[in-house]
This record gives C-alpha cells, sequence and structure tokens, in this order.
C-alpha cells in the first residue's frame, strides 16, 4: 500500500499530465494548459491575487529554458515554491495558537 507520500507524488504527477495532454506536446504544459490547471487545481491561490496578469508572470518564471511551454521540472518548482509559503503560514498559525512544541 503506498504511503501518503507516495500518493501525493502520484497525485502530482496526474494532475500535472492530465492537462498536458489537451493540446500540442502531451509532456509539457502550453500557456493555456497551465491557466486551467491553475485556475481548476489551484483556484484559491489565484482568487488571493491581485494581479490579472499572474499565470503569464509565472508562466514566464516557470518556462526556464524559454521554450514556450513548462515541463514537469519546472512545474515542480512552482508546487514546491507553494508549498513552501503555505508551510510558512502553517508555522506562523502554530505559534499563535501556541500549538508548536
Amino acid at each position: 500500500m503506498p504511503s501518503d507520500l507516495e500518493k501525493a507524488m502520484e497525485s502530482l504527477i496526474m494532475v500535472f499530465h492530465r492537462y498536458a495532454c489537451r493540446e500540442g506536446n502531451s509532456n509539457t504544459l502550453s500557456r493555456r494548459e497551465l491557466r486551467e490547471l491553475m485556475e481548476n487545481e489551484l483556484s484559491n491561490f489565484l482568487k488571493s491575487q491581485k494581479d490579472p496578469g499572474i499565470v503569464d508572470k509565472i508562466m514566464k518564471d516557470l518556462d526556464t529554458n524559454r521554450d514556450g511551454e513548462v515541463s514537469f521540472e519546472e512545474f515542480v518548482s512552482l508546487v514546491v515554491g507553494l508549498s513552501i509559503a503555505c508551510e510558512q503560514c502553517y508555522q506562523v498559525h502554530l505559534k499563535k495558537t501556541g500549538a508548536q512544541k
């Protein structure tokens, strides 16, 4: 039986490929595929952003090789960055509630 972390990794891979296979190269996200993924899978993050061009800015930041697409390796950096930010918020919450050991 897979562990929670193994399930999370599988989910990350499956979500990426669910959107990547919609047009063009099935191993990368186009700008439209990235937008759809973020609108559906990261909607709370997008709602909290005040910049209407945030997806385009994220696309530019993620596309490190400048090929106009986002590979899985490039996409993972978004997930890692958001996860780090969420963990930092979690730590602040623990301190406020006195739940930290």
